[in-house]
């Protein structure tokens, strides 16, 4: 693993106009900062997905952890052996080598900003676009997960919950106002 070494980051501005933005509405995702212009501190990216729509499937990363901030909507999340469900105003933290994956609920999307320390995580997310647009062929991503530090899992719990034979293992993250979050 590679340490972070702030000293020589410098502030990084991005204006919303400026960042590039991959997919179609409504499941975009706009590319913010990399490790590369942030000095090797941080990747940021803000995510926009349509209601019901499965992001990718169950991951882990080795060496970075991964943080979902939702500023409007629902996600259902793997994280690790258990499926939570976030909404707008939380923040949820994704350990290095936690098996996770993302949908977004049948009655809602989300907009939400992914952050990872330290991680360089564009030309990964080029690369998927590429795919889903068939400009390069979905084994180019499973060849790529030492590059990336993307390495898929088969998670019995997620496809059972994708299945919709798994909801009892759905765990609502409480609300702040006290009010019930399930969907």
């Amino acid at each position: 693993m590679t340490a972070i070494d702030p000293s020589g980051a410098q502030p990084v501005l991005v204006r919303a106009g400026e960042a590039e933005i991959l997919g179609d509405p409504p499941n975009t995702m706009k590319l913010l900062a990399d490790a590369t212009t942030t000095g090797g501190l941080v990747s940021a990216i803000r995510s926009k997905i349509g209601k019901g729509v499965d992001g990718p499937p169950p991951h882990y990363h080795h060496d970075a952890a991964e943080i979902f901030y939702v500023i409007d909507g629902g996600l259902h999340v793997l994280t690790g052996d258990r499926i939570v469900t976030i909404a707008a105003g939380d923040f949820l933290l994704v350990p290095p080598r936690t098996p996770h994956a993302f949908s977004t609920p049948a009655h809602t999307g989300v907009d939400m900003l992914i952050v990872k320390p330290g991680a360089e995580r564009f030309d990964y997310f080029r690369l998927g676009d590429r795919v889903r647009r068939g400009q390069a062929k979905p084994q180019e991503i499973l060849a790529s997960q030492d590059l990336y530090d993307n390495h898929f899992h088969d998670s019995p719990i997620w496809r059972r919950f994708l299945d919709g034979t798994g909801e009892d293992r759905l765990l609502a993250l409480p609300p702040n106002d006290g009010t019930s979050r399930n969907g």
